[in-house]
Protein backbone atom coordinates (compact mmCIF):
# COMPACT_ATOMS: atom_id res chain seq x y z
CA UNK A 1 0.00 0.00 0.00
CA UNK A 2 1.86 3.06 -0.98
CA UNK A 3 -0.48 6.07 -0.59
CA UNK A 4 2.14 8.66 -1.16
CA UNK A 5 2.48 7.11 -4.59
CA UNK A 6 -0.87 7.75 -5.62
CA UNK A 7 -0.72 10.94 -7.19
CA UNK A 8 -3.12 13.12 -9.02
CA UNK A 9 -6.40 11.62 -8.25
CA UNK A 10 -7.83 14.81 -6.87
CA UNK A 11 -8.94 16.02 -10.68
CA UNK A 12 -11.70 13.39 -10.45
CA UNK A 13 -14.99 14.70 -9.12
CA UNK A 14 -15.89 12.53 -5.29
CA UNK A 15 -18.73 12.02 -7.59
CA UNK A 16 -17.35 10.05 -10.04
CA UNK A 17 -15.54 8.44 -6.81
CA UNK A 18 -18.69 6.93 -5.52
CA UNK A 19 -20.21 6.05 -8.79
CA UNK A 20 -19.51 2.28 -10.21
CA UNK A 21 -17.47 2.55 -13.24
CA UNK A 22 -17.32 -0.54 -15.91
CA UNK A 23 -14.09 -0.20 -17.88
CA UNK A 24 -13.47 -1.88 -21.54
CA UNK A 25 -10.13 -3.45 -21.30
CA UNK A 26 -8.75 -2.60 -24.70
CA UNK A 27 -7.44 -5.92 -26.29
CA UNK A 28 -3.96 -5.28 -28.82
CA UNK A 29 -2.86 -7.94 -31.35
CA UNK A 30 0.05 -8.00 -29.21
CA UNK A 31 -2.14 -9.70 -26.35
CA UNK A 32 -2.22 -12.98 -28.47
CA UNK A 33 -0.24 -15.59 -26.45
CA UNK A 34 1.45 -18.13 -28.67
CA UNK A 35 1.85 -21.70 -27.86
CA UNK A 36 5.74 -21.60 -27.58
CA UNK A 37 5.29 -19.08 -24.79
CA UNK A 38 2.38 -20.48 -23.21
CA UNK A 39 4.63 -23.37 -22.51
CA UNK A 40 7.64 -21.47 -21.92
CA UNK A 41 5.80 -19.74 -18.81
CA UNK A 42 4.28 -23.02 -17.83
CA UNK A 43 7.88 -24.37 -17.52
CA UNK A 44 9.19 -21.56 -15.75
CA UNK A 45 9.36 -20.79 -11.89
CA UNK A 46 7.03 -17.78 -12.43
CA UNK A 47 8.16 -15.09 -9.01
CA UNK A 48 6.19 -12.12 -7.74
CA UNK A 49 8.40 -10.15 -5.37
CA UNK A 50 5.90 -7.94 -4.14
CA UNK A 51 1.89 -7.95 -3.23
CA UNK A 52 0.10 -5.93 -1.17
CA UNK A 53 -3.14 -8.60 -1.22
CA UNK A 54 -2.26 -9.32 2.65
CA UNK A 55 -4.44 -6.02 3.49
CA UNK A 56 -7.35 -8.08 1.80
CA UNK A 57 -6.91 -11.38 3.72
CA UNK A 58 -6.83 -9.12 6.91
CA UNK A 59 -9.26 -6.27 6.57
CA UNK A 60 -11.92 -7.65 4.16
CA UNK A 61 -13.98 -10.53 6.11
CA UNK A 62 -15.58 -11.65 3.07
CA UNK A 63 -12.26 -11.86 0.75
CA UNK A 64 -11.07 -15.61 0.15
CA UNK A 65 -8.25 -15.69 -1.95
CA UNK A 66 -9.17 -19.44 -2.89
CA UNK A 67 -12.36 -17.74 -4.89
CA UNK A 68 -11.83 -15.59 -8.00
CA UNK A 69 -12.89 -12.16 -7.99
CA UNK A 70 -13.93 -9.32 -9.95
CA UNK A 71 -11.88 -7.16 -7.82
CA UNK A 72 -8.65 -6.82 -7.66
CA UNK A 73 -5.31 -8.52 -8.93
CA UNK A 74 -4.52 -11.74 -7.27
CA UNK A 75 -6.17 -14.79 -6.06
CA UNK A 76 -5.65 -18.10 -6.46
CA UNK A 77 -7.87 -19.39 -9.64
CA UNK A 78 -6.42 -15.89 -11.45
CA UNK A 79 -2.67 -17.52 -9.87
CA UNK A 80 -3.39 -20.66 -11.35
CA UNK A 81 -4.10 -18.92 -14.98
CA UNK A 82 -1.24 -17.05 -14.99
CA UNK A 83 1.07 -19.45 -14.00
CA UNK A 84 2.44 -17.54 -10.97
CA UNK A 85 4.00 -20.06 -9.05
CA UNK A 86 5.43 -17.85 -5.79
CA UNK A 87 4.17 -14.49 -4.16
CA UNK A 88 5.65 -12.86 -1.44
CA UNK A 89 3.02 -11.18 0.37
CA UNK A 90 3.63 -7.70 1.86
CA UNK A 91 3.66 -7.02 5.35
CA UNK A 92 2.71 -3.47 4.77
CA UNK A 93 1.95 -1.06 7.91
CA UNK A 94 1.92 2.93 6.80
CA UNK A 95 5.21 4.76 8.01
CA UNK A 96 3.28 7.01 9.87
CA UNK A 97 2.04 4.20 12.22
CA UNK A 98 4.90 3.69 14.51
CA UNK A 99 5.82 1.60 17.92
CA UNK A 100 3.94 -1.25 19.64
CA UNK A 101 0.81 -0.29 17.01
CA UNK A 102 2.76 -1.12 14.23
CA UNK A 103 3.98 -3.96 15.57
CA UNK A 104 0.85 -5.71 16.55
CA UNK A 105 -0.81 -4.76 12.90
CA UNK A 106 2.11 -6.40 11.44
CA UNK A 107 1.99 -9.83 13.55
CA UNK A 108 -1.84 -9.59 12.43
CA UNK A 109 -0.65 -9.50 8.82
CA UNK A 110 1.80 -12.27 9.41
CA UNK A 111 -0.81 -14.48 10.80
CA UNK A 112 -3.01 -13.61 8.53
CA UNK A 113 -0.62 -15.11 5.58
CA UNK A 114 -0.52 -18.09 7.79
CA UNK A 115 -4.38 -18.72 7.87
CA UNK A 116 -4.75 -18.17 4.51
CA UNK A 117 -2.31 -21.25 3.71
CA UNK A 118 -3.90 -23.57 6.30
CA UNK A 119 -7.43 -22.68 5.01
CA UNK A 120 -5.81 -23.78 1.32
CA UNK A 121 -3.30 -26.57 1.66
CA UNK A 122 -4.46 -27.64 -1.49
CA UNK A 123 -3.61 -24.25 -3.64
CA UNK A 124 -0.50 -22.89 -0.84
CA UNK A 125 2.63 -23.50 1.13
CA UNK A 126 4.11 -21.50 2.89
CA UNK A 127 7.69 -21.00 1.39
CA UNK A 128 10.74 -19.45 3.44
CA UNK A 129 13.89 -21.01 1.16
CA UNK A 130 14.31 -20.68 -2.52
CA UNK A 131 13.69 -25.11 -2.45
CA UNK A 132 10.49 -24.77 -0.98
CA UNK A 133 9.84 -22.35 -3.46
CA UNK A 134 10.93 -25.37 -6.41
CA UNK A 135 9.35 -27.97 -3.99
CA UNK A 136 5.84 -26.38 -3.99
CA UNK A 137 6.34 -25.98 -8.16
CA UNK A 138 7.50 -29.18 -8.39
CA UNK A 139 3.99 -30.43 -6.53
CA UNK A 140 1.60 -28.02 -8.18
CA UNK A 141 1.29 -25.61 -5.35
CA UNK A 142 1.61 -22.16 -5.45
CA UNK A 143 4.59 -20.88 -2.30
CA UNK A 144 3.42 -18.11 -0.65
CA UNK A 145 6.38 -16.38 1.54
CA UNK A 146 6.44 -12.85 2.93
CA UNK A 147 8.12 -9.33 2.46
CA UNK A 148 8.25 -6.65 5.28
CA UNK A 149 7.96 -3.56 3.41
CA UNK A 150 9.15 -0.37 6.27
CA UNK A 151 11.92 -1.13 8.56
CA UNK A 152 9.77 0.70 11.37
CA UNK A 153 8.42 -2.00 11.76
CA UNK A 154 11.51 -3.54 13.65
CA UNK A 155 10.75 -0.61 16.29
CA UNK A 156 14.29 -0.16 16.76
CA UNK A 157 14.88 -3.83 18.32
CA UNK A 158 16.68 -6.84 16.47
CA UNK A 159 15.42 -8.73 19.11
CA UNK A 160 11.75 -8.24 17.38
CA UNK A 161 13.62 -8.48 13.43
CA UNK A 162 15.01 -11.99 14.31
CA UNK A 163 11.35 -12.73 15.58
CA UNK A 164 9.80 -11.89 12.44
CA UNK A 165 12.41 -13.87 10.44
CA UNK A 166 11.29 -16.81 12.46
CA UNK A 167 7.57 -16.34 11.56
CA UNK A 168 8.87 -16.52 7.83
CA UNK A 169 9.60 -13.07 6.65
CA UNK A 170 12.02 -13.28 3.96
CA UNK A 171 12.89 -9.64 3.25
CA UNK A 172 12.68 -6.10 4.82
CA UNK A 173 12.23 -3.18 3.35
CA UNK A 174 14.56 -0.77 4.82
CA UNK A 175 12.15 1.89 5.08
CA UNK A 176 8.81 2.60 3.37
CA UNK A 177 7.62 6.07 2.29
CA UNK A 178 8.78 7.94 5.50
CA UNK A 179 12.20 7.73 7.90
CA UNK A 180 13.22 5.31 10.30
CA UNK A 181 14.98 6.49 13.50
CA UNK A 182 17.78 5.01 11.18
CA UNK A 183 17.22 5.39 7.89
CA UNK A 184 16.15 7.63 4.84
CA UNK A 185 13.75 7.08 2.64
CA UNK A 186 13.09 8.25 -0.91
CA UNK A 187 10.06 9.71 0.11
CA UNK A 188 11.26 12.08 2.63
CA UNK A 189 13.36 15.12 3.90
CA UNK A 190 16.53 13.23 4.83
CA UNK A 191 17.21 13.19 8.35
CA UNK A 192 20.80 10.71 8.52
CA UNK A 193 22.44 11.12 5.22
CA UNK A 194 21.79 7.39 4.21
CA UNK A 195 22.01 4.54 7.40
CA UNK A 196 22.69 5.15 10.81
CA UNK A 197 25.54 3.42 12.65
CA UNK A 198 22.42 1.17 13.78
CA UNK A 199 21.09 1.20 10.66
CA UNK A 200 24.00 -0.46 9.35
CA UNK A 201 23.65 -3.12 12.25
CA UNK A 202 20.54 -4.17 11.09
CA UNK A 203 21.79 -4.84 7.48
CA UNK A 204 24.40 -6.74 8.92
CA UNK A 205 21.79 -8.88 11.25
CA UNK A 206 19.58 -9.54 8.07
CA UNK A 207 22.85 -11.23 6.54
CA UNK A 208 23.13 -12.91 9.14
CA UNK A 209 19.67 -14.04 9.59
CA UNK A 210 19.63 -15.22 5.72
CA UNK A 211 16.74 -12.45 4.86
CA UNK A 212 17.27 -10.37 1.92
CA UNK A 213 17.88 -7.10 2.55
CA UNK A 214 15.11 -4.54 0.19
CA UNK A 215 16.32 -1.09 -1.09
CA UNK A 216 13.33 -0.33 -2.93
CA UNK A 217 11.83 2.66 -0.82
CA UNK A 218 15.29 3.77 0.18
CA UNK A 219 17.18 7.51 -0.12
CA UNK A 220 19.51 6.91 -3.11
CA UNK A 221 22.33 7.53 -0.19
CA UNK A 222 20.54 4.67 2.31
CA UNK A 223 20.70 2.51 -1.09
CA UNK A 224 24.94 2.86 -1.35
CA UNK A 225 25.34 2.70 2.17
CA UNK A 226 23.00 -0.31 2.57
CA UNK A 227 25.32 -1.65 -0.38
CA UNK A 228 28.28 -0.94 1.33
CA UNK A 229 27.58 -3.34 4.32
CA UNK A 230 25.96 -5.71 2.98
CA UNK A 231 28.16 -8.97 2.58
CA UNK A 232 24.84 -10.67 0.42
CA UNK A 233 23.18 -10.00 -2.75
CA UNK A 234 20.36 -7.49 -1.53
CA UNK A 235 17.33 -6.74 -3.92
CA UNK A 236 14.57 -3.95 -4.81
CA UNK A 237 11.63 -6.05 -4.58
CA UNK A 238 9.38 -3.52 -6.27
CA UNK A 239 11.34 -0.69 -8.24
CA UNK A 240 11.72 0.31 -12.28
CA UNK A 241 13.88 2.44 -14.29
CA UNK A 242 14.43 6.15 -13.20
CA UNK A 243 15.58 6.67 -16.97
CA UNK A 244 12.01 6.44 -18.25
CA UNK A 245 9.94 7.88 -15.32
CA UNK A 246 11.74 10.06 -13.12
CA UNK A 247 10.06 8.57 -9.93
CA UNK A 248 12.27 9.10 -7.04
CA UNK A 249 11.50 5.01 -6.07
CA UNK A 250 12.58 3.88 -9.69
CA UNK A 251 16.28 3.24 -9.95
CA UNK A 252 19.12 5.25 -11.74
CA UNK A 253 21.41 3.95 -13.98
CA UNK A 254 24.05 3.76 -11.85
CA UNK A 255 21.99 2.30 -9.40
CA UNK A 256 21.30 -0.65 -11.62
CA UNK A 257 24.44 -1.02 -12.47
CA UNK A 258 25.78 -0.64 -8.42
CA UNK A 259 23.12 -3.55 -8.13
CA UNK A 260 24.72 -5.72 -10.70
CA UNK A 261 27.76 -5.45 -9.23
CA UNK A 262 26.44 -6.66 -5.82
CA UNK A 263 24.68 -9.52 -7.29
CA UNK A 264 21.39 -8.08 -6.75
CA UNK A 265 18.18 -8.30 -8.74
CA UNK A 266 15.74 -5.39 -9.11
CA UNK A 267 12.07 -6.43 -10.19
CA UNK A 268 9.80 -4.18 -11.92
CA UNK A 269 6.95 -2.72 -10.56
CA UNK A 270 4.01 -2.45 -12.47
CA UNK A 271 2.43 0.81 -11.23
CA UNK A 272 1.50 3.38 -13.95
CA UNK A 273 2.91 6.17 -11.87
CA UNK A 274 6.58 4.11 -11.69
CA UNK A 275 5.89 3.00 -15.90
CA UNK A 276 5.14 6.46 -17.04
CA UNK A 277 6.67 9.80 -17.05
CA UNK A 278 3.84 11.50 -19.20
CA UNK A 279 1.70 9.69 -16.16
CA UNK A 280 3.62 11.04 -13.82
CA UNK A 281 4.12 14.49 -14.62
CA UNK A 282 0.17 14.68 -15.26
CA UNK A 283 -1.20 13.43 -11.64
CA UNK A 284 1.09 16.19 -10.08
CA UNK A 285 0.10 18.81 -12.05
CA UNK A 286 -3.48 17.45 -11.38
CA UNK A 287 -2.91 18.24 -8.19
CA UNK A 288 -2.66 15.27 -5.14
CA UNK A 289 -4.35 12.76 -3.66
CA UNK A 290 -4.98 13.46 -0.17
CA UNK A 291 -9.15 14.47 -0.27
CA UNK A 292 -9.74 11.85 -2.79
CA UNK A 293 -8.00 9.40 -0.60
CA UNK A 294 -9.73 10.32 3.40
CA UNK A 295 -13.01 10.35 1.30
CA UNK A 296 -12.48 6.79 -0.01
CA UNK A 297 -10.95 5.26 2.86
CA UNK A 298 -13.94 6.91 5.12
CA UNK A 299 -16.29 5.22 2.62
CA UNK A 300 -14.37 2.11 2.41
CA UNK A 301 -13.34 1.42 6.14
CA UNK A 302 -10.07 0.21 5.74
CA UNK A 303 -7.06 0.79 2.97
CA UNK A 304 -7.66 -1.82 1.67
CA UNK A 305 -10.47 -1.18 -0.02
CA UNK A 306 -9.55 2.56 -0.83
CA UNK A 307 -6.31 1.18 -2.82
CA UNK A 308 -9.03 -0.71 -4.81
CA UNK A 309 -11.26 1.86 -5.68
CA UNK A 310 -8.26 4.22 -6.40
CA UNK A 311 -7.35 1.90 -9.30
CA UNK A 312 -10.77 1.81 -10.38
CA UNK A 313 -10.84 5.63 -10.46
CA UNK A 314 -7.58 5.70 -12.49
CA UNK A 315 -8.19 3.35 -15.03
CA UNK A 316 -11.36 4.98 -15.53
CA UNK A 317 -9.63 8.45 -15.52
CA UNK A 318 -7.23 7.07 -18.10
CA UNK A 319 -9.72 5.45 -20.82
CA UNK A 320 -11.52 8.74 -20.76
CA UNK A 321 -8.63 10.80 -21.34
CA UNK A 322 -8.49 12.95 -18.04
CA UNK A 323 -5.06 10.79 -17.48
CA UNK A 324 -2.54 9.69 -19.85
CA UNK A 325 -3.13 6.11 -20.66
CA UNK A 326 -0.59 3.57 -19.66
CA UNK A 327 -0.63 -0.29 -21.52
CA UNK A 328 1.18 -3.19 -19.89
CA UNK A 329 3.66 -2.90 -22.57
CA UNK A 330 5.74 -0.38 -20.44
CA UNK A 331 6.36 -2.97 -18.24
CA UNK A 332 8.63 -4.75 -20.67
CA UNK A 333 10.06 -1.30 -21.75
CA UNK A 334 11.42 -1.29 -18.26
CA UNK A 335 12.30 -4.66 -18.38
CA UNK A 336 14.42 -4.29 -21.20
CA UNK A 337 16.03 -1.03 -20.32
CA UNK A 338 17.37 -2.82 -16.71
CA UNK A 339 18.74 -5.64 -18.64
CA UNK A 340 20.56 -3.60 -21.21
CA UNK A 341 21.88 -1.61 -18.36
CA UNK A 342 22.41 -4.33 -15.43
CA UNK A 343 22.59 -7.26 -17.38
CA UNK A 344 19.91 -10.22 -17.81
CA UNK A 345 20.82 -11.69 -14.43
CA UNK A 346 19.75 -8.61 -12.61
CA UNK A 347 15.88 -8.44 -13.49
CA UNK A 348 12.84 -9.71 -12.30
CA UNK A 349 9.35 -9.23 -11.87
CA UNK A 350 8.30 -7.50 -8.37
CA UNK A 351 4.72 -6.33 -9.34
CA UNK A 352 2.18 -4.30 -6.28
CA UNK A 353 -0.05 -5.73 -7.12
CA UNK A 354 -3.35 -4.84 -5.02
CA UNK A 355 -0.83 -1.83 -3.34
CA UNK A 356 -0.89 0.62 -6.75
CA UNK A 357 -2.91 1.48 -9.82
CA UNK A 358 -1.67 -1.18 -12.96
CA UNK A 359 -1.76 -0.49 -16.73
CA UNK A 360 -4.47 -1.51 -19.34
CA UNK A 361 -4.03 -5.04 -19.99
CA UNK A 362 -2.05 -6.24 -17.21
CA UNK A 363 -5.13 -5.95 -14.66
CA UNK A 364 -3.96 -9.39 -12.80
CA UNK A 365 -2.30 -12.49 -12.56
CA UNK A 366 -4.10 -13.68 -15.36
CA UNK A 367 -2.24 -11.81 -17.51
CA UNK A 368 1.45 -12.55 -16.78
CA UNK A 369 1.78 -14.69 -20.12
CA UNK A 370 1.76 -11.92 -22.01
CA UNK A 371 4.78 -10.41 -20.38
CA UNK A 372 6.71 -14.32 -21.94
CA UNK A 373 5.33 -13.67 -25.12
CA UNK A 374 6.56 -10.05 -25.51
CA UNK A 375 9.76 -10.58 -24.37
CA UNK A 376 10.19 -13.53 -26.80
CA UNK A 377 9.09 -11.02 -29.78
CA UNK A 378 12.21 -8.78 -28.53
CA UNK A 379 14.10 -11.84 -29.37
CA UNK A 380 15.22 -13.38 -25.81
CA UNK A 381 16.22 -16.49 -25.01
CA UNK A 382 13.75 -18.94 -23.57
CA UNK A 383 16.94 -19.44 -20.45
CA UNK A 384 17.10 -15.37 -20.02
CA UNK A 385 13.13 -15.01 -20.15
CA UNK A 386 13.20 -18.27 -17.39
CA UNK A 387 15.74 -15.87 -15.69
CA UNK A 388 13.64 -13.02 -16.15
CA UNK A 389 10.39 -14.64 -14.73
CA UNK A 390 11.76 -15.97 -11.61
CA UNK A 391 15.19 -17.73 -12.01
CA UNK A 392 17.28 -14.29 -10.94
CA UNK A 393 15.52 -14.47 -7.66
CA UNK A 394 16.05 -17.83 -7.08
CA UNK A 395 19.38 -17.33 -7.34
CA UNK A 396 19.49 -14.41 -4.77
CA UNK A 397 17.38 -16.33 -2.21
CA UNK A 398 20.63 -18.75 -2.38
CA UNK A 399 22.73 -17.10 -2.19
CA UNK A 400 21.68 -15.26 0.92
CA UNK A 401 20.63 -18.52 2.14
CA UNK A 402 24.49 -19.60 1.53
CA UNK A 403 25.62 -16.84 3.23
CA UNK A 404 24.52 -18.06 6.81
CA UNK A 405 24.36 -21.42 6.44
CA UNK A 406 21.02 -21.87 5.79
Amino acid sequence: MRRTLLTGFCVLSLAAVAAPIRVATQTQASDAVSSRASQLHRRAIVIDTHDDTTQRLLFETTFDIGRRHDTGSIDVPRMREGGLDALFFSIFVPGEVTGPLAVRRAMALIDSVHEAVRQHPADLVLATTAADIRRAAADGKIAALMGMEGGHMIDDDLGLLRSYAKLGVRYLTLTHSANTNWADSSGDTPRHDGLTAFGEDVVRELNRLGVMVDVSHVADKTFYDALDVTKAPVIASHSSCRAIANHPRNMTDDMLRALARNGGVVMINYSVGFLSEEHRVASQKAGGTAKVFDELSKKCGNEACAILELDRVTRSAMMSGELPKVTWEKIVDHIDHAVRVAGVEHVGLGSDFDGTSVPIGMEDASKLPKLTQALLEKGYSERDIQKILGGNILRVMEAVERATGH
